[in-house]
């Protein structure tokens, strides 16, 4: 399986299939990292695309295995300091990873309790899907990555507890290679929303970390301790003169 970094990877976004996809996500990444605040932003792989570049956090940071990324490291273990990360992007890191659930547990790892990963994958359930199992060429990008069914990626999120706050689907026109003909499909992008959600050839989720606080619960102690020690109530003193007419009316009663 290639890199996504490989040479390879980085010459498929030159081609027309390619630059048509990088507009799509472009456009998506723009949109959803302008309004995410915080101080830290990490990109993980394809440090040759900015799409961290609407985001206004002090810090943005490229995580890849090839030299123009600003740190160098495997994915599966980020050199990144626990709960530090606003902000974490994955453009195609997944479907290319020979760990693919680990990557998503260290990015859980390195971001701040209500902090932000957003994910983006080829889908399998869709044209892009269907030429990768009909395509010749299995060891090019991206035909050589394993597409990650969107169903299954939920699954995962949520079971590190990552709650999905919004998604989207795009590239809904066949993948051909000429650019005249992917031309003449741009009415798929723009009706496939409509017509056919689900059939997207890339998928984007954008999740948040949860972290639900612990409250002990504990028997009334104080409450049922407090009833015990409760005094009967004291009777009210009764004046000289009542009981002077008291005496005289038990006085008249006998004689």
């Amino acid at each position: 399986m290639l890199s996504p970094e490989s040479p390879s990877t980085a010459n498929w976004f030159d081609t027309p299939l390619g630059g048509h996809l990088l507009d799509c996500e472009q456009s998506y990444f723009d949109e959803e990292v302008a309004n995410v605040f915080g101080f830290n932003a990490f990109q993980i792989g394809l440090p040759q695309h900015d799409f961290l570049r609407s985001n206004r956090m002090q810090l943005r940071c490229t995580v890849a295995l090839d030299p123009g990324a600003r740190i160098r490291s495997e994915y599966e273990l980020l050199p990144i300091t626990s709960s530090c990360a606003d902000l974490v992007i994955l453009p195609h890191v997944l479907e290319f990873s020979d760990n693919p659930h680990q990557v998503l547990r260290e990015v859980s790892r390195i971001l701040m309790p209500e902090g932000h990963v957003i994910v983006s994958g080829f889908n399998p359930w869709s044209l892009w899907g269907l030429r990768r199992l009909l395509d010749k060429h299995r060891n090019e990008y991206p035909w050589n990555g394993q597409f990650i069914a969107l169903t299954r990626l939920k699954d995962w999120m949520a079971l590190l507890g990552f709650e999905i706050a919004a998604g989207h689907m795009g590239a809904y026109a066949p993948p051909l290679r000429s650019e005249k003909w992917l031309r003449r499909f741009d009415f798929m992008e723009a009706a496939g929303d409509r017509w056919w959600p689900f059939a997207g050839g890339v998928y984007f989720l954008h999740g948040i970390k949860r972290v639900h606080g612990m409250r002990v619960i504990t028997p009334q102690w104080k409450t049922s301790m407090a009833k015990s020690k409760r005094f009967a109530p004291v009777p009210h003193r009764v004046k000289d003169d009542e009981q002077l007419v008291a005496k005289q009316r038990k006085a008249n009663d006998r004689a």
